[in-house]
């Protein structure tokens, strides 16, 4: 319906054609990127970015999970050997009646004694090993075993070339 301006010129023969134009193809604009591409665009590594956070998220939590059950299955190593170590070691007498007081687990714990135990525990030949929530009396050999095996399970084990203790309490004070 509307011609350019440019064609009616040429064809009313008041223009010419140059060559260079004839084998040149019309100029035509870059297409601009409207709004929906770059949306989709966005979208698209949005959803990368979603997508790796993921992997990486899971990544971790298997991770951790592996870790944790790889630690429990060491501490349920360390107190099989625990329990092989310490059995029939312990020297827990049913007729102790002597409490020997000791600090483990930010509490004050005691441990019954017969009173031929009481200096042999404060003088390092016996020692106090701690196993399923037990307290047991073994002697000093035995305690420094439990403790190479898991150093939580060594509870009280004195020292017997220590010097007086920071306190000034004697470690055979019965309370």
């Amino acid at each position: 319906m509307s011609e350019s301006l440019r064609d009616q010129l040429l064809k009313s023969g008041l223009a010419r054609k140059f060559k260079a134009e004839q084998a040149k193809p019309p100029h035509r604009p870059a297409p601009h990127r409207s709004a929906p591409q770059q949306r989709e665009r966005s979208e698209i590594d949005l959803a990368k970015a979603y997508a790796i956070r993921d992997s990486t998220e899971r990544a971790d939590r298997d991770r951790a999970q592996r870790e944790a059950e790889q630690r429990a299955r060491e501490k349920k190593e360390r107190r099989q050997r625990l329990m092989q170590l310490l059995d029939g070691k312990a020297q827990n007498a049913e007729d102790a009646d002597i409490a020997r007081h000791f600090p483990h687990a930010n509490k004050i714990r005691r441990v019954y004694v017969t009173p031929a135990q009481l200096p042999r525990l404060n003088g390092g030949e016996l020692g106090i090993v701690q196993l399923a929530g037990r307290y047991m009396i073994v002697d000093a050999a035995t305690a420094k075993a439990a403790g190479n095996i898991d150093a939580d399970s060594l509870v009280l084990l004195c020292d017997p070339m220590e010097n007086a203790s920071e306190d000034d309490v004697p470690s055979d004070l019965v309370w």
